[in-house]
């Protein structure tokens, strides 16, 4: 089932999410479908739990390049159920992101170039790998909604903050523009 996803101003993504206790749960298991659902229908790269309005330590991330991400590397089709993230450098690099929830808007936000991530999947097994370029962006993207974190927070230069379409006039979001 497709969700509506919450709009930046709604406190509700603002706030800190809950770990998930249980896995493996009906409840929980058409949640993600959901997430995936919603995910597809709105060509994101991923969709944290928070942005549907469950205040639950979850994220949905995956695929290649997207009508929204042209350019973008392949990353992994994953569920990450309460992350934790730590860089593997402090290199940090700077990209174009918009959001789901901040519909209509790009901004220049500079993430790090390697991570280290672990959590669970939705059966409660272990998930542990190493991030980096366009999947790492997305991971750290997807996490920060569990923090109430939105990317406009992030950005350090609004002078590369805006609507898409002013941004790029001629539809055209290349990764160093």
């Amino acid at each position: 089932m497709i969700r509506e996803v919450l709009r930046m101003g709604d406190p509700r993504l603002l706030r800190r999410a809950a770990p998930v206790e249980r896995f493996a749960t009906p409840e929980l298991l058409a949640l993600i479908q959901d997430m995936r659902d919603t995910m597809a229908h709105l060509n994101g790269a991923g969709l944290a739990a928070p942005q549907i309005g469950v205040d639950l330590r979850l994220v949905i991330f995956g695929g290649g390049p997207s009508p929204r991400y042209p350019d973008a590397s392949s990353v992994p089709d994953t569920v990450l159920i309460n992350p934790v993230l730590a860089p593997l450098s402090e290199d940090e690099e700077g990209g174009w992101e918009g959001c789901l929830s901040v519909p209509g808007l790009r901004g220049w936000v500079p993430r790090w170039t390697e991570l280290h991530y672990a959590g669970f999947d939705e059966q409660g097994r272990p998930l542990d790998r190493r991030a980096t370029g366009f999947h790492a962006r997305v991971v750290q993207h997807e996490c920060d909604h569990l923090d109430g974190v939105l990317y406009p927070m992030r950005v350090r230069d609004f002078s590369r903050f805006g609507y898409t379409d002013v941004l790029f006039p001629n539809g055209m979001m290349t990764a160093d523009d």
